[in-house]
């Protein structure tokens, strides 16, 4: 009995030893996966060093060459482009933010109208309290420290988009992105200003890098719709662009009650809290400043005021203008990029047709898609083959010679005249009886945060009419009617003359008569642009009473 047992316990062993070498050749005809060890020990010495050698995600010199090219980037850019990258940002902070430093400055109408919020200024206002505190507040550091820390918010965005491209493609393509990136003479004009179309864009790259697209890594929606939560509350409109990718996002998400619930719901009361308290404490009352902003520039369409272009201008001027000698490769990326792009397209294109809605167009308002155009520009590149090389030329010397153009040359002449200003009050003896008025169209300089001191100092009004007159004129429309006739008027004594006078050269002639009873010498003449329209001339005269 007991054989038969031990024999079939011998058969039944050599089964399973049949079995067990039958498996082990199968699986060694598959492909076996090894677990990955973390421990730096098991890293080869290029991986582990370049680990070690990682900022914000990516190689330590791409990044320190990125950040060093945009301070760079700062100090070439010494031109004027629009008023509220001063009055949105600096002058707000000089006059209201920065407390118990000056009681001097001035506001605009908008700031009283409670269209604009406190959160955007908030950054700067921090920076001028701490050098305040540092007893390091000089006129420099307050006008270069701020837009030294929007070059370095700038350039955070250029690495995350890199790093998006990576990602989604690889580390060539990823190259092509960064240099049509880093190549755009918009994004070198605008980058480092203090503008809310700046950050705004900031904030879009950087929410695009958590963005759950497809083949993306870093996706995260509670880190994307934060920074759109933020941008919308900086800039209202901020919201346009990403009105296509939320609806994707919600359309693909399969748990859309969850996202609504636990994420786009709670954030957005998050955030609009926050903005709700700031301005509260800033303007004394409960203000809700996005909904006045939309009311103002959208549903009243008030925008008008400040200028008007037919509906076609984005796509005839605007949109060719920014992307410069980049629209071709665009175009032809547009082609080339697979299909899981076709929303970054279908963004361009919506932002660009709800914008042109609008009345009133400028550049800056389709900056924050700009990235995106270069995604289908880089794409173009990467298939280029026989003439890549005259292409990397061109877009790089064309690029170049207009962004050093409009960054040293032209509509320069407004800051240099603040400059002069700061001499008048530093170096000169006799600054405790000197005051200014610029005779310009209203906010063309800059103003206290640009001068830090007392002095008295004024300009031509112009806020818009919000009670319905269809006959409307301001002071500075009164003004150029009849400047001579004007100034005859306002200075009917000579005790309340200021002492110097600053006019664009194109006002020189007609208010001749009034500069020669009135005494008053050219002491300083500045170049300005080499375009001059309207009311702006070519140069800028600063004339003081003798």
């Amino acid at each position: 009995m007991s054989r038969p047992r031990s024999g079939s316990r011998m058969k039944q062993g050599g089964d399973d030893g049949r079995l067990f070498f039958r498996g082990f050749q199968g699986r060694s005809h598959e492909k076996v996966k090894l677990r990955k060890r973390k421990s730096t020990l098991y890293l080869s010495p290029r991986k582990s060093s370049e680990r070690r050698g990682d900022l914000l995600g990516e190689n330590v010199y791409l990044v320190s060459f990125t950040i060093a090219l945009r301070i760079c980037n700062c100090f070439l850019v010494q031109t004027s482009f629009v008023p509220d990258e001063y009055w949105q940002s600096l002058e707000v902070c000089y006059s209201t933010l920065v407390l118990n430093i000056t009681n001097y400055g001035y506001l605009t109408w908008e700031w009283t109208e409670r269209l604009r919020g406190y959160t955007y200024p908030l950054i700067f206002a921090s920076i001028y309290k701490i050098l305040h505190l540092l007893g390091k507040d000089s006129v420099q550091l307050l006008i270069w420290i701020p837009r030294l820390a929007q070059a370095l918010l700038s350039a955070i965005a250029d690495i995350r988009l890199y790093s998006l491209m990576k990602q989604l493609e690889n580390q060539q393509m990823a190259r092509w992105v960064f240099f049509c990136q880093l190549s755009s003479w918009f994004t070198w004009y605008c980058c480092t200003r203090t503008l809310t179309n700046t950050m705004e864009t900031v904030l879009t790259i950087i929410a695009l890098f958590y963005y759950p697209l497809e083949g993306s890594k870093s996706m995260n929606s509670v880190k994307y719709s934060s920074l759109v939560a933020l941008a919308f509350i900086i800039r209202p409109t901020a919201v346009i662009p990403w009105i296509p990718l939320v609806f994707r996002h919600f359309w693909q998400e399969r748990k859309k009650l969850n996202l609504i619930l636990h994420q786009f719901l709670p954030i957005g009361f998050v955030t609009l809290t926050l903005s709700l308290i700031i301005d509260r404490i800033f303007f004394g009352q409960w203000t809700l400043v996005q909904y006045n902003f939309l009311k103002f520039n959208v549903l009243q369409n008030l925008g008008t005021f400040y200028g008007s272009h037919p509906w076609h201008w984005y796509f005839s001027q605007g949109f060719p203008a920014v992307l410069g000698t980049h629209l071709p490769f665009f175009i032809h990326g547009c082609f080339l990029a697979p299909k899981r792009y076709r929303i970054l397209l279908v963004t361009v294109l919506w932002t660009l047709l709800i914008y042109s809605m609008l009345s009133h167009k400028e550049f800056r308002f389709i900056y924050p898609v700009l990235p995106f155009c270069m995604v289908f520009c880089g794409y173009s590149l990467n298939h280029l083959k026989t003439w890549k090389k005259p292409a990397l030329s061109f877009l790089f010397l064309s690029n170049m010679l207009l962004a050093l153009y409009t960054g040293l040359v032209h509509q320069r002449g407004t800051l240099d005249v603040m400059t002069h200003i700061q001499e008048l009050c530093y170096n000169n003896r006799n600054k405790s009886s000197a005051s200014v008025f610029i005779m310009m169209p209203c906010h063309s300089t800059p103003y206290y945060s640009h001068v830090h001191y007392p002095l008295p100092m004024r300009f031509l009004q112009c806020p818009p009419d919000l009670t319905g007159k269809s006959q409307y004129l301001d002071e500075a429309d009164i003004f150029y009617l009849n400047p001579l006739n004007w100034l005859y008027k306002e200075f009917h004594n000579d005790s309340t003359l200021p002492t110097h006078l600053i006019i664009f050269s194109i006002l020189e002639e007609e208010i001749s008569a009034f500069l020669i009873a009135s005494n008053y010498e050219r002491t300083a003449v500045f170049f300005h642009t080499h375009l001059p329209e309207g009311r702006t001339g070519s140069h800028i005269y600063v004339y003081e009473r003798k």
